[in-house]
């Protein structure tokens, strides 16, 4: 039977300036190592205060790619 079958790693990306950025912070950093990126899934979205302000956006990322077995 023929198919395809994924693995699926969680990351998390980090921006200053939004949950946008820090998700996109994930795939693109992920990318430089994994091949055939398929699915990014948001999880988990938070953030870090500091004296009351946020300093800092926090996205948990699951990212699908195509998994490829040792011959």
């Amino acid at each position: 039977m023929d198919g395809s079958i994924y693995k699926i790693i969680e990351v998390v990306g980090t921006s200053k300036t939004s949950w946008e950025d820090a998700a996109k912070n994930a795939v693109e950093t992920a990318a430089k190592t994994l091949e055939d990126l398929r699915i990014a899934e948001i999880v988990k979205l938070d953030m870090t205060i500091d004296k009351g302000k946020v300093t800092s956006y926090r996205t948990r990322v699951n990212i699908s790619f195509k998994y490829r077995a040792e011959d």
